[in-house]
């Protein structure tokens, strides 16, 4: 007669085994990991944990990277202003010519750079409002 570990088990009046998952990690500075030693005041390290988390109700978290667009029209706004210009080709450019010296400084070239930074600094204001981030001006 063969039976199963498992009715073996039951037969015998052993007790079922339980297995634990497999363990998580938790990667900490090493300033955080002294803070938590700190803390749990000569408790291992596991259990403290387990203590101060599951001592109350957990609060819901956001799913990290998944922040809803807040104004789609801004975004469409600054996507389609990036997609028309050349701003990567001319930034690029003036710093090769930064590089070998040969950017003429004039006046009116200063000119056109400050309306640059500027366009550059709306844009970046409005990707800040379309994505709900709280940003300030620079």
């Amino acid at each position: 007669m063969t039976h199963s570990r498992h009715e073996f088990n039951s037969l015998s009046g052993g007790k079922k085994s339980s297995k634990r998952e497999a363990p998580f990690s938790l990667r900490l500075t090493f300033e955080e990991r002294a803070k938590l030693e700190a803390a749990a005041g000569g408790e291992p390290l596991g259990a403290y944990i387990k203590s101060v988390l599951f001592a109350g109700e957990l609060p819901k978290s956001r799913r990290r990277g998944g922040a809803p667009v807040q104004d789609h029209k801004a975004l469409a706004r600054v996507l389609a202003a990036l997609g028309q210009s050349r701003l990567s080709s001319n930034l690029n450019q003036l710093a090769r010519a930064v590089n070998t010296g040969t950017l003429p400084v004039h006046p009116e070239i200063e000119d056109e750079l400050r309306e640059a930074c500027a366009e550059i600094a709306k844009m970046r204001a409005e990707l800040v409002s379309a994505l709900g981030l709280k940003g300030g001006a620079r």
